[in-house]
């Protein structure tokens, strides 16, 4: 009976915010958490333990989380080339968004290209509440999140 239950049980979806800009990161922090999402913001990429491996360490099946957001101009850091060092390294991540006050018309072709939703900022809330409610109604009840414990 308790693993019936425990396979009943709807893992939290989880949205990973790379940003330098603090308020950034806490204005979507905010957004996240009333959405009831595990959060995992950091200022620079290379602060977070996917940045490290040299391939995606998510066994088939799973993924790092439901969502990540980059920005693209941060300090000493491109997301665009973020993003694309992820996939590189065989990220199966369905669900990128990049975010900029002044989004180039390469950035945004850029962004396109590798399969990325644009946020602008300052944030139009509707536009992005619209964005992420798309993206939660595609993502499927059963999906099985990476454990970051076993990130080295």
């Amino acid at each position: 009976m308790a693993a019936q239950a425990e396979r009943l049980v709807v893992a939290r979806r989880r949205v990973v915010i790379f940003d330098d800009e603090e308020f950034i990161r806490f204005s979507l922090w905010r957004f996240f958490d009333k959405r009831n999402y595990e959060i995992f913001t950091f200022p620079y990429p290379e602060l977070c333990p996917l940045h490290a491996v040299s391939e995606c360490p998510c066994p088939l099946g799973t993924t790092c989380a439901d969502i990540i957001i980059s920005d693209v101009n941060m300090l000493g850091k491109n997301g665009l080339d973020f993003v694309e060092k992820l996939m590189g390294k065989g990220c199966r991540q369905r669900h990128f968004a990049l975010m900029s006050g002044a989004f180039t018309a390469a950035n945004r072709e850029r962004a396109s290209q590798l399969g990325c939703a644009v946020i602008e900022k300052p944030f139009d809330m509707e536009a992005l509440t619209a964005w992420v409610e798309a993206v939660e109604k595609s993502i499927s009840t059963d999906r099985v999140l990476f454990d970051w414990s076993k990130v080295a």
